[in-house]
């Protein structure tokens, strides 16, 4: 029997939890100064100004959100690292040089308040027909913590309305603020909490009225996951809703209706009536379903992942009409809905490949459908211009080594019987050197069977290699694609079989992943990695395993709890694979990942302690006995199980804190983690760190004070962070 480290029933470093307490603050005062001492070398410093001229170059494209005639966007820059709330107009955005109207500089509010604030958003208030855009709620957060403050702000006036002004004002919490109309907003609000920390209960605010005082409207179980409501003001098609969500993938939506007076008493709630793990939304007189597993409705029975629409009132009056937009296959999945004015966009990825698809009602009501914007190729992100207004799009589009390129859609020429058009806007430049470059799409075969699909981006005459591979027939066949040609057209793929292959050096190699809570990894352009890895001579793989949703819920269900397992599994044999072709050494190889995906690197330590030379643990879940008690871990409990009853007997043996061993020699690991990261509790890095020492293990650490959940509060924590995990890397693997 292993000699454990950790027992689950005496915990030696539970002090470390004391997020600020001064003898645990003084514990990570000292490795960060040692991990900065060890990393900061001649290389360091060039590296970091590197990366931050990256990301804060002044040629990175703008997002923007249309309200009105304006596009609004918020901008970081080496001038203002906090911010720049701004807004344009779609004439001026098309030019190279927009000419920017700013309306708040956070940098001047966090000097003037002595807090570094952190944008969360804004909502902006529609007006009466004929009215200015005057109404906003803006979210800030201190230091990058999901917590945040709202404050109503005036944007003709360019200030913040105060509460003795009558201003709307959410305190520090998590939850938020939304409109209903000038005078009256929803709040969902934290006091009380659930378990998870997140709102209890969700009300109606009046202005001047106290919020404590403020008309609940739905609230949930303490054991429950969080209240919220919402308004649609479309005209002809207002509605109020509100959500119960009992878990992460749980929850119940309800349609509210006021009395004459809403203040005189509360809202008649009517329930969608579906089942808890069917999402709901609607979009003017239509909803739409998207179950996550089969469901049977009215004698008719529907496939998880796959979208459904029907009529709303005719819906909610007990009479079902519904038509599927979208069924999935075993390759394809639903990845993102777009709804404008008369259609829904359809995000589809085919085997890690999305396209988009257009549906629509036709003269008669039948549905239509197509395939659209076929000549915008790589990772897709699509919004709606004005969802009320027009049938135009936001899409963007780039791969690993393809700048990002944002194109204006619009899809009413469609609904006329002709193709729809798309308007280059704007073109992002290339962040490192692409030339030599290339990347394929390869599979490895999991323990059970599974091909698991994964990206490997590298000097071309590595990944090329390594992408020959066996199909079922025995046949060799390669799926390359060159930085100028981008993936490889002929639709070839690899299949389980794997052969070794001679081919050029072995290169120090990272390989990515996730797995969890349905999240895809899909290809994007590797800004940051391509100057501090790619450039270098290194390589980057990019793992879609179980637990990921790049197959829909199907992909995702097969890694949950008991069952979360595979997807440590299908992460190795990607590093098997790694080695068995040639592209690298167990000695030149280190797997990377933040959140979940620190649980996954975690339990790559403590697994497969023999098939990686480092591993990169970020931001991560550690102590599996412990994390449903600690900050937001009680909503993950659908996805991992609880710690607390029988759910113990498997959660143990993916506790990677618990799982340690004095009788195992363990690779270098660096661990991350930032004291203002209120999602995931830094008491898991900081114990695992103290555990790994005790046994004499080689381990870094360091932490942010700052940055919440994501590391860093702005571009200059996020340059020092990668920074020093690059270095890291390079120290290791190139040793």
């Amino acid at each position: 029997m292993l000699n454990r480290v950790i027992d689950p029933g005496n915990d030696p470093f539970l002090w470390l939890e004391d997020v600020e307490g001064e003898d645990a603050l003084t514990w990570v005062r000292e490795r960060n100064a040692r991990a900065e001492g060890q990393l900061q070398d001649d290389q360091y410093h060039p590296l970091r100004e590197e990366l931050l001229s990256i990301l804060e170059s002044p040629d990175r494209i703008p997002g923007v959100t249309t309200r009105g005639e304006h596009l609004y966007n918020f901008w970081t820059d080496a001038e203002h690292p906090q911010g720049l709330w701004r807004r344009t107009t779609l004439e001026s955005y098309r030019r190279e040089e927009p000419e920017w109207e700013i309306l708040l500089d956070l940098d001047e509010l966090s000097a003037l308040e002595g807090t570094t604030w952190v944008w969360h958003g804004a909502r902006v208030l529609r007006p009466a027909q004929g009215q200015p855009w005057r109404r906003a709620l803006i979210s800030l957060s201190r230091g990058g913590s999901d917590a945040d403050v709202t404050r109503e702000f005036d944007i003709v006036e360019r200030r913040f309305i105060a509460e003795s002004e009558g201003g709307f004002y959410k305190p520090e919490g998590k939850g938020g603020l939304s409109w209903i109309d000038e005078n009256t907003v929803y709040a969902s609000i934290d006091t009380p909490a659930t378990t998870s920390g997140y709102p209890q209960t969700a009300r109606r605010w009046a202005r001047g009225t106290d919020l404590s005082q403020a008309q609940t409207v739905i609230s949930v179980g303490e054991d429950d996951l969080m209240a919220g409501a919402g308004y649609d003001s479309t005209p002809g098609y207002e509605r109020h809703t509100a959500v119960k969500a009992l878990g992460f993938y749980d929850s119940e939506t309800y349609v509210l209706t006021y009395p004459e007076d809403p203040a005189s008493t509360d809202p008649m709630l009517q329930r969608v009536e579906v089942p808890t793990d069917v999402g709901v939304g609607f979009h003017r007189d239509l909803i739409f379903l998207a179950p996550r597993t089969d469901f049977t409705h009215a004698g008719v029975t529907y496939p998880g992942g796959s979208l459904i629409v029907g009529d709303a009132e005719t819906f909610l009056a007990g009479k079902p009409e519904l038509t599927v937009l979208f069924a999935p296959t075993e390759s394809t999945s639903l990845q993102g809905i777009t709804a404008t004015r008369n259609l829904f966009v359809l995000t589809v990825m085919e085997d890690v490949v999305e396209h988009l698809e257009a549906h629509w009602r036709d003269d008669v009501g039948t549905w239509r459908s197509a395939r659209v914007f076929t000549s915008i190729t790589g990772s897709l992100s699509v919004s709606a211009l004005d969802s009320r207004e027009n049938d135009q799009l936001w899409i963007t589009a780039h791969d690993f080594l393809t700048p990002t390129s944002k194109y204006l859609g619009d899809l009413a020429p469609v609904l006329a019987g002709h193709e729809e058009t798309a308007e280059l806007i704007k073109q992002a430049p290339e962040r490192f050197e692409a030339e030599g470059l290339a990347y394929v799409q390869r599979f490895a075969p999991s323990e059970d069977g599974t091909p698991i699909p994964y990206f490997l981006i590298g000097p071309a005459e590595t990944v090329q290699s390594a992408a020959k591979v066996q199909d079922d027939d025995g046949a060799a066949h390669e799926a390359a694609a060159s930085s100028d040609a981008g993936p490889a057209s002929d639709g070839s793929s690899a299949v389980p079989g794997v052969t070794s292959i001679a081919g050029p050096e072995p290169r120090p190699t990272i390989l990515y992943g996730y797995g969890g809570f349905e999240v895809s990894q899909t290809p994007g352009y590797l800004s940051l990695v391509g100057k501090a890895w790619l450039e270098r001579g290194g390589v980057f793989a990019l793992a879609n395993i179980r637990g990921g949703g790049e197959y829909g819920p199907r992909w995702h269900r097969a890694a949950l709890r008991e069952n979360r397992h595979k997807a440590f599994e299908d992460f190795a044999a990607v590093a098997r694979d790694l080695v068995e072709t040639g592209v690298t050494t167990v000695e030149q190889l280190a797997c990377r990942g933040g959140s979940n995906g620190g649980l996954l690197t975690g339990n790559m330590l403590t697994r497969y302690p023999g098939r990686f030379g480092a591993v990169v643990i970020q931001v991560p879940l550690l102590d599996m006995k412990r994390y449903a008690q600690l900050l937001a871990g009680a909503s993950w409990r659908a996805e991992y199980g609880d710690p607390e009853t029988d759910d113990w007997q498997f959660l143990q043996h993916y506790s990677p804190y618990h799982q340690l061993s004095r009788d195992v020699a363990y690779p270098p690991v660096l661990l991350t983690t930032s004291t203002r990261d209120d999602r995931v509790h830094p008491g898991h890095a900081r114990k695992m760190t103290a555990a790994l020492e005790e046994i004499g293990a080689e381990v870094t650490y360091w932490e942010n004070t700052e940055g919440g959940h994501g590391g860093a509060a702005n571009s200059a924590q996020q340059a020092t962070m990668n920074a020093l995990i690059y270095r890291w890397l390079w120290q290791h693997l190139e040793r």
